[in-house]
C-alpha cells in the first residue's frame, strides 16, 4: 500500500508540475503576444475553465497523497525517506498556500472586472506581473516537491 501511495503521490505531482511547467514556458508567453483586451478575455475564460474536477483531483491528490504515503507505516522506510517525503510535502503545501494567497485573489479580481467596464490595459497591468511572479513561485515549489518525491520513491 505505501509504494502505491507513494508511485500516486509522484504521478500525481508530476502531472501537476508539468502543467504549471507548460503555463510558465507555453501559454503565458504565447498570451503575452495577444492585445491587451484578447489577453484579460483569454485569461478569464482560461480561469472559468481549468478548475473542473480533473484539475482538482490532480490540485487536491499533491497534498492527499504524499500525507497518506507519509502516514502509512512501512518496515524498512529509511529516515531518509520520510524527510524527502515530509520536505515533499511541504513543498506542494506551500504551492497551494501561493496559489490560495496569491492567485486565486487575482483571478477573482480579474473575474470581477468583466463587468466593470475598466481598460483592459489597466486591468492587464493589475494582473499579469503578479500573476506571473506568484506562478513562478509555485512552479518551482511544485517541481521541487517532484523532484523530493522521485528521490524518495528511489532511496
Amino acid at each position: 500500500m505505501a509504494t502505491l501511495l507513494l508511485a500516486l503521490a509522484v504521478a500525481s505531482t508530476g502531472l501537476y508540475a508539468g502543467f504549471m511547467v507548460i503555463f510558465r514556458t507555453g501559454i503565458m508567453p504565447a498570451l503575452a503576444r495577444l492585445g491587451d483586451a484578447a489577453f484579460v478575455d483569454a485569461m478569464r475564460r482560461i480561469n472559468e475553465y481549468v478548475p473542473r474536477a480533473v484539475f482538482l483531483a490532480v490540485f487536491l491528490g499533491i497534498l492527499v497523497f504524499p500525507v497518506a504515503a507519509f502516514l502509512v507505516p512501512v518496515d524498512g522506510r529509511s529516515d531518509t525517506q520520510k524527510w524527502l517525503i515530509l520536505a515533499g510535502l511541504v513543498c506542494a503545501a506551500l504551492n497551494h498556500l501561493v496559489t490560495v494567497a496569491g492567485n486565486i485573489p487575482l483571478n477573482t479580481a480579474l473575474a470581477a472586472s468583466e463587468t466593470t467596464g475598466e481598460d483592459p490595459a489597466a486591468i492587464r497591468a493589475a494582473f499579469e506581473k503578479r500573476w506571473n511572479g506568484f506562478h513562478l513561485i509555485r512552479t518551482l515549489l511544485v517541481t521541487a516537491s517532484f523532484g523530493l518525491l522521485i528521490a524518495a520513491s528511489l532511496t
